[in-house]
């Protein structure tokens, strides 16, 4: 059974303690490798290495730390499938999805930040001919990063590579439900020359490292993608030191679908944005909203489309599901299909955990639900499942539906279908969500802020915000 290691100041390290966590295969329920069961001893190792590396990693030419970047996304296309299969044994998600989104946009990431480190501009103000001012923005100096199980490696990158690129150093911690691909990025850093210390990653439990991490005093920034409840937490503990948050929270988004929309697309993206990862996304769309002439036949479209869904063995590419990512997970889900029938909803299509034969007897698997008659308020509609659950729901006017949309306490997301030009601008600018798609969904530019509203979170991802939020801005005057 393997054992995968903590990677500190260069050198792979077991924990301290001499403990491991089980790591458990979702698609057979069975535990297959590993993992350090860390604390504050090898954060406190990790931060002393960081604190070494970054003087020199900081005042490293841009350009030359954007090719150790660019090197180490080389080498992560480079082994492509073993990343993919790695992501799908420890997630449950289809390796078709690992291979087409999730390994290729960590590998877009590092590109992406790697380049765009080398664009980064300041600016000046003159004050006629008494002073000019000017900016500069300066690595904050050892950042914690914090990403979830959900999309391991690909969340894991969009906070490492900013931060690296801009001249901090990195403390990092991957969910230790899916700690694989993290461990393989390790080995990829060694490989690609990333000098000892500058990216260390500690494993293990949040409630160990990742409070270790919030609350070490040399950790001036925090990135942290997970439930709003830990981001809460995170915020008790880190607001008080006066650290740099960026937190990126859940969500429970509407997908708000008008009589005039494109019908096909409507459906087969809708079918897309309710199921894709097992509906483990943070966007997607499990409230669907419906105006009401084109209900029926919108319904009935969807359930067909969705009944065609394979849901089994995550490495057969045959197969659209796969497994859930843990058993409490599972349990959770199901414990919502169960809450949403006492109050009051019909089942429409699923409903069940999958008993699957052979090898994955054992397996955390779901059919697609789909569900009717809840009223916009109730707990399955305000509550954040996470799973592949959604619910369907009629609307007759803008304000109806704005109601519905902007009811919950998140707002990170929403979909909005429409040829009316008019109207797709109207709603998308009443919607309290920090990203609409119209007549789209996940479609990412990485030059785009990305991040939501209320209990979503705080702060911003992507872009030139990403880069912005690892950088102190000082503004310096010169009198002439």
């Amino acid at each position: 059974m393997q054992k995968i290691q903590n990677y500190i100041n260069g050198k792979f390290a077991d924990p301290q303690s001499g403990t491991y966590i089980d790591n458990y295969n979702p698609a057979t329920g069975q535990v297959y490798s590993l993992i350090p069961d860390s604390d504050e001893r090898d954060v406190e190792a990790a931060v002393q290495a960081a604190k070494k590396a970054f003087p020199a990693w900081s005042g490293m030419r841009s350009e030359d730390r954007s090719a150790l970047l660019l090197r180490l996304s080389e080498l992560i296309g480079k082994h492509l499938e073993r990343f993919a299969v790695a992501e799908s044994i420890d997630n449950g998600k289809p390796v078709w999805l690992a291979r087409t989104v999730d390994i290729p946009r960590a590998v877009s990431n590092f590109h992406f930040y790697a380049t765009a480190a080398l664009h980064l501009s300041t600016e000046t103000h003159a004050m006629g001919d008494v002073a000019i001012n000017y900016t500069l923005r300066t690595p904050i100096g050892i950042a914690g990063c914090i990403s979830p199980w959900n999309l391991p490696l690909y969340l894991f990158s969009w906070k490492i590579a900013p931060a690296l690129a801009s001249g901090n150093c990195v403390v990092a911690k991957p969910s230790e439900i899916t700690p694989m691909t993290a461990y393989m990025l390790s080995e990829m850093a060694v490989e690609a020359g990333i000098p000892p210390g500058v990216l260390n990653i500690v494993h293990g439990y949040g409630t160990k490292v990742g409070k270790a991490i919030v609350a070490h005093p040399e950790i001036q920034a925090i990135s942290f993608t997970g439930g709003t409840k830990t981001g809460e937490e995170i915020s008790r503990i880190a607001a008080p030191m006066f650290k740099k948050l960026s937190l990126e929270l859940g969500g429970k988004n509407p997908n708000i679908i008008f009589a005039d929309c494109d019908f096909e697309k409507a459906v087969k993206t809708t079918v897309r944005s309710s199921f894709a990862n097992q509906g483990e996304i943070c966007l997607c769309g499990s409230r669907i909203f419906i105006e009401r002439p084109l209900y029926e036949p919108f319904k009935e479209a969807f359930l067909a489309e969705v009944k065609k869904l394979k849901t089994g063995d995550p490495l057969d590419d045959g197969n659209w599901l796969g497994a859930i990512v843990s058993r409490p997970h599972m349990e959770k889900i199901l414990h919502y299909i169960d809450l949403a029938r006492h109050e009051g909803g019909k089942i429409l299509s699923g409903g069940n955990r999958i008993q699957a034969g052979g090898i994955h007897a054992e397996g955390y698997f779901i059919e697609p639900t789909v569900i009717e008659g809840l009223p916009y308020d109730c707990r399955t509609n305000q509550e954040e499942i996470f799973g592949p659950v959604v619910t369907l729901q009629p609307f007759d006017t803008e304000e109806e539906v704005l109601r519905y949309a902007n009811s919950t306490s998140y707002g990170l997301a929403a979909t909005l279908w429409t040829q009316h030009l008019t109207r797709a601008h109207r709603v998308a600018a009443r919607l309290h969500n920090g990203i609409v798609w119209v007549n789209c969904w996940l479609l990412r530019d990485l030059r785009t802020p990305f991040g939501g509203m209320k209990a979503s979170g705080v702060g911003r991802e992507g872009g030139f915000e990403a880069l912005h939020f690892f950088t102190e801005e000082k503004n310096i005057c010169i009198k002439l």
